[in-house]
């Protein structure tokens, strides 16, 4: 072992040789090997990305041209705008997507993100295109299908444009903007805008092309709820009982999920109980899990207390891990 270096020094350069940790470079081989995953996993999401988002336009193209352009229905937000323009001006339906998109795109480039913007900007365009240059069949006259299945594809479309992390509609840049300054949701912000829509349309041609615009508006928003939540889509439970030992054990070895315990008091019981200490479970479920959990503390306490909330995503944790246990 050398000694005309400090003692430590020497250790540590003794030790980074045993372990290999520096190759002929002398970068270490982890952070290489780090870097290479990390571009490895940016790569595969800019392919994730870009899958989502052609998925989508060809989707949204479809919906539109094969079921709610050559029927005169119109859905919500600003592909509603564009449509109903379309119909009274003539203008072209993919200039009008184009335009009228762009106002809200510069709002959520402040808002948002540049790259969000951009990936925006792009979607619109091809969509806009495909408008203009790729025709699709009409499939149905049927105006009940045609109000159900091109919302379907529609809202398919903005959903996977979604996951992809863009818009082809700019309505809800408007409302996260509006929410964050007013005293409006931005639920309640859509619902009103497209309040007005279905009124003007109701108003230029008639309640019942205004009726089936509104059941297009429904099975768009279904759809995107499906394509952005899933059908694994999660919900907090929380659990109060005396027999929390019993639950959390059921929770984790029967089905195999994690769970989060909280030292609290009670208040008030029905059994009487008044400031004594009791843990608080809690637990993140899919939806097709509920029953089970709810069957087996209902048999193990009847008198348990629980509560429930709707949980948009979840990251990390034991959520997504495991299969499902029977």
């Amino acid at each position: 072992m050398a000694t005309n270096a400090p003692f430590h020094q020497t250790i540590v350069s003794e030790v980074q040789k045993a372990l290999g940790k520096k190759d002929n470079t002398g970068l270490s081989r982890y952070k290489i090997a780090k870097d290479n995953m990390r571009r490895r996993r940016t790569a595969w999401q800019g392919i994730r990305s870009f899958l989502f988002m052609s998925l989508g336009i060809l989707s949204a193209g479809f919906g539109l041209e094969g079921f709610l352009i050559p029927n005169g229905l119109i859905d919500g937000g600003v592909t509603g705008i564009s449509l109903l323009t379309n119909q009274q001006t003539g203008i072209s339906l993919s200039i009008l997507i184009l335009v009228i998109n762009i106002p809200f795109l510069l709002l959520g480039w402040k808002q948002i993100g540049k790259e969000f913007c951009i990936k925006s900007i792009g979607c619109i365009a091809v969509l806009a295109l495909i408008l203009a240059f790729f025709p699709f069949p009409v499939v149905t006259n049927d105006k009940v299908l045609i109000s159900v299945f091109g919302g379907f594809f529609l809202g398919a479309g903005i959903g996977l444009v979604i996951r992809g992390g863009a818009v082809i509609d700019g309505t809800e840049i408007l409302a996260i903007f509006l929410s964050r300054r007013r005293s409006i949701s931005v639920g309640d912000f859509i619902m009103l805008f497209n309040i007005v829509i279905f009124s003007v349309a109701a108003y230029l041609y008639s309640v019942e092309m205004a009726l089936y615009s509104i059941l297009t508006y429904m099975a768009a928003a279904k759809t995107i709820d499906f394509i952005l939540d899933g059908i694994e889509e999660f919900t907090g439970v929380t659990i109060i009982s005396p027999y929390n030992h019993e639950i959390a054990d059921f929770i984790k070895n029967k089905m195999g999920r994690g769970l989060t315990v909280y030292s609290g008091k009670r208040g008030y019981g029905k059994r009487g109980e008044s400031n004594a200490n009791a843990d608080i479970l809690f637990t993140v479920l899919t939806r097709l899990e509920i029953s089970r959990l709810t069957n087996e503390v209902m048999k193990i306490d009847p008198n348990a207390f629980m509560f429930m909330q709707s949980i948009n995503d979840t990251h990390g944790g034991m959520v997504k891990k495991r299969a499902l246990k029977h």
